[in-house]
């Protein structure tokens, strides 16, 4: 081997043996999660993450770190998915709003007005449509941690307001970040009024809405029912969310990491979903006694409802709502049904 051509490969051989023992030698990087969330502080959900976070990071080297931002200060949940996607956060626990900003397919868990009668209903169409989108969520850089439910979407107004018609004269609360939704409210004659849930109160006071389609646990934590003291007991649609890891971040776990927050996020599903029914119909009647005023539905309101969200389906279909998944929730609601009589709207 000439002089010259000696050098260079000693150099690259002490580089490269430089380089390894530096590699081994080199501690692990402490590993530490930051979570967001719109969920309020002190909330069951909340409190889940709590229990979550603390279980893991008691299983974590000293250092470790399990952050959680609530009540939306890192935004909503559009700007948190954006968010994790640049490594400011690397999770978080959002509603389907968010999870479409991921995969649109995730709106077939909430996006289809009076779809679903029944908690059993929503679990036999998650049972069937979650895993494949935590398969689409993984191919976009996704983890699903676990699903959860947020209770059923109910309609909130300053006066009584009891049929759809009633509601066209009122100014509505839209989610930020869902155009799709808005666009079908104005075709069906509503008057949406985009906003962040962190608006909705103050929209309220000011007379911006006076309307707020919303969860009884979200009114009562909110204290929405102040403002807003008529509520139509209607279950409109069910808040489904989940909480979610980049993959980066999931992937800079070690096996042991990795199994124990699998294992607690495990838990903390089975806690909400164990409350979920309970802590509705609660946070209802903790609202009653305050002076909430109730309106049921009679027959014939419910169908002037049902007859408002079939004629809507064909606007939802392939638009906030990708047909596949449109159509793959009303096959498993027809599976689940079976020979109950009870009809899946087309």
């Amino acid at each position: 081997m000439s002089r010259c051509m000696w050098k260079p490969t000693v150099f690259a051989l002490i580089g490269a043996v430089t380089l390894q023992l530096a590699s081994t030698d080199a501690p692990a990087q402490t590993p530490r999660i930051k979570l967001a969330t719109i969920a309020p502080r002190g909330s069951a959900y909340h409190q889940v993450l709590l229990e979550l976070g603390e279980a893991w990071r008691r299983a974590e080297a000293p250092g470790a770190s399990f952050t959680i931002f609530t009540d939306g200060s890192q935004g909503g949940e559009a700007d948190m998915v954006r968010r994790m996607r640049i490594g400011q956060l690397n999770a978080a626990l959002i509603s389907v709003i968010g999870l479409t900003e991921i995969d649109a397919g995730a709106g077939a868990l909430q996006k289809m007005p009076l779809m679903f009668r029944s908690w059993e209903e929503v679990d036999a169409v998650g049972q069937r449509l979650h895993p494949l989108l935590e398969k689409r969520f993984l191919d976009k850089g996704f983890v699903v941690l676990f699903w959860a439910e947020g209770g059923w979407v109910r309609l909130f107004s300053k006066e009584r307001a009891l049929r759809p018609g009633d509601f066209k004269r009122l100014k509505m609360f839209a989610w930020a970040g869902d155009p799709e939704q808005i666009g079908l409210m104005k075709a069906l004659g509503y008057q949406p009024v985009m906003l962040e849930t962190a608006d909705i109160l103050p929209g309220l006071q000011t007379g911006l809405i006076n309307a707020v389609p919303v969860t009884a646990l979200w009114a009562l934590a909110g204290q929405i029912d102040a403002t807003a003291p008529h509520m139509l007991d209607i279950q409109w649609v069910p808040i489904v969310g989940a909480a979610v890891i980049t993959r980066s971040a999931w992937d800079a776990l070690t096996p042991s990491s990795k199994e124990t927050l699998r294992r607690e996020a495990a838990k903390a599903a089975g806690r909400l979903r164990a409350q979920r029914a309970a802590s509705d119909l609660e946070a209802v009647e903790a609202m009653r006694k305050r002076g909430l005023r109730v309106h049921s539905l009679t027959p014939e309101m419910e169908a002037e409802w049902r007859q408002l969200a079939e004629a809507a389906y064909p606007k939802i279909r392939g638009t906030m709502v990708p047909a596949d998944m449109f159509d793959a929730v009303q096959d498993a609601l027809a599976e689940y049904r079976g020979s109950s009589g009870i009809s899946v709207a087309r």
